[in-house]
């Protein structure tokens, strides 16, 4: 793995009782790159990604951000490890009982980087207008947007305290295909503008294309192919091509 990765998994495991979703989990991920893992449900998509962020406790190998181990870091130095991540969840996970603005400068209100209401409110309603929402969507609750719209302020709030790292979970999940595009268009815009390393988590092949500097291919808790993304179409990687292609049969029958 390259000692200038912004993020590194070296066999990172993961099981849960006789269940082992993560068999040895190797991925590294450059800064400014747009990392897109793949792979069916089931896989370790969401697990490995859980594990970055430290949702969940790796059962062994390592986990490096900034070429530090943060695997099972715990009170002030896992908060300082999540200052650096922003993350767009996959049912945008917006707080229903506070307004619009709020959930965008919900990182900012609180803990070491707390700041005044007024200039946290005009941070969140630049990055609504960057992700192509009105200054009035501000101070709407979540309940009274589209799906769409909610999306869009889930961004956001992804962006919202400028984070070195920004992790998508699904981002055009249960969108329309145009909306699913726009989402797309302000990801790679924002992360690129930012400059930000990114990962995401999909099944949806139209985003991994528009999104992705690399991808990675999971299956069976264990990357089975990474390279550019515009190797996919061309690879002669089983699993890979029997994803993209939506086969039902090979390598990877088992998906579920």
């Amino acid at each position: 793995m390259s000692q200038t990765a912004k993020i590194e998994m070296l066999g990172v495991q993961k099981r849960f009782g006789e269940n082992r979703v993560l068999r040895g989990v190797d991925l590294s991920v450059a800064p400014s790159e747009s990392m897109v893992i793949i792979g069916g449900s089931g896989t370790g998509k969401s697990v490995t990604l859980k594990c970055i962020l430290g949702l969940m406790t790796p059962d062994g190998g390592e986990i490096k951000v900034d070429g530090e181990n943060v695997a099972g870091k715990r009170g002030a130095a896992r908060e300082a490890l999540l200052d650096k991540f922003g993350m767009l969840f996959q049912g945008g996970a917006l707080f229903d009982s506070l307004l619009v603005w709020q959930n965008v400068a919900f990182r900012l209100l609180q803990g070491k980087r707390k700041l005044p209401k007024d200039e946290a409110r005009a941070i969140a309603i630049e990055k609504l207008r960057r992700v192509g929402l009105k200054e009035d969507a501000a101070d709407l609750f979540p309940a009274e947007l589209s799906g769409g719209m909610q999306k869009r302020v889930g961004l956001a709030r992804a962006i919202a305290a400028e984070p070195e790292i920004i992790f998508f979970d699904e981002p055009t999940t249960g969108l329309d295909p145009i909306m699913a595009d726009v989402i797309n268009d302000l990801i790679r815009e924002i992360v690129v503008e930012m400059g930000a390393t990114a990962v995401t988590i999909t099944h949806d092949m139209t985003s991994v294309r528009k999104i992705a500097d690399k991808v990675a291919m999971i299956h069976e808790g264990v990357i089975q192919w990474t390279g550019p993304v515009g190797e996919i179409d061309t690879t002669d990687n089983a699993y890979v091509h029997q994803f993209v292609n939506g086969l039902a049969e090979g390598p990877i029958e088992a998906i579920r």
